[in-house]
């Protein structure tokens, strides 16, 4: 939460975010007028600007508040005791469960924030490296305590991984949301576990 809406209604500043989640996914960002975002929130214009300084920071901070809601899951890689192959499959659980059950918000953020200014791009690549660092933590851990195979490049496999997750939302958003996108962790987690290979075939090729 910015430091703006800490020092007003919380529950105002999360209808404002509602609000405009919802116009957002059906206008696009820049079809999304302040105006539009404050009645369906049900609030006056001007208390839209007592929470946020403009429709960039409303943007950003849905971004903010969505990776806020997964990264928590990083508590998996704590204590004396990591569980990093739990700590990856509540990773992809989370990824899915957090824009599931939102068809909306998964809209804008796959699809319209990527159309958005190249300033807002900037930003949000910046609020993506907690999220990217805690995929290296989790495949540094899985190195570290043996449950993951080594060597192999971590940036490489990181890429990978958040690959697949984006792409396994982009078809669920594409395919008009019609199946349960927190009932694809399992296979997911299993390929990017197993992969597709039977055994050690690099020296067959």
């Amino acid at each position: 939460m910015s430091a703006i809406a800490q020092r007003k209604d919380a529950a105002k500043y999360h209808a404002i975010l509602e609000a405009a989640i919802k116009v957002m996914a059906v206008s696009g960002y820049h079809g999304a007028q302040v105006a539009r975002i404050a009645r369906e929130a049900g609030v006056a214009d001007g208390t839209v600007y007592l929470y946020f300084k403009n429709k960039e920071d409303i943007l950003v901070s849905v971004l903010r508040e969505t990776i806020s809601q997964i990264i928590m899951l990083s508590t998996w890689l704590e204590g004396d005791h990591p569980e990093p192959l739990l700590a990856l499959h509540k990773l992809i659980e989370g990824h899915f469960t957090t824009l599931g059950r939102n068809p909306d918000l998964a809209l804008v953020l796959q699809v319209h924030v990527r159309q958005s200014d190249p300033a807002i791009r900037e930003q949000v690549a910046d609020m993506m490296r907690p999220y990217h660092r805690m995929l290296e933590r989790i495949l540094v851990l899985g190195q570290e305590t043996g449950v993951f195979r080594q060597p192999f490049d971590v940036r490489i496999a990181r890429r990978m991984i958040f690959g697949t997750i984006d792409e396994t939302v982009n078809a669920w958003i594409f395919t008009g949301a019609k199946y349960d996108l927190a009932a694809q962790t399992d296979p997911v987690y299993d390929m990017l576990l197993r992969g597709i290979g039977k055994g050690d075939k690099l020296s067959e090729i």
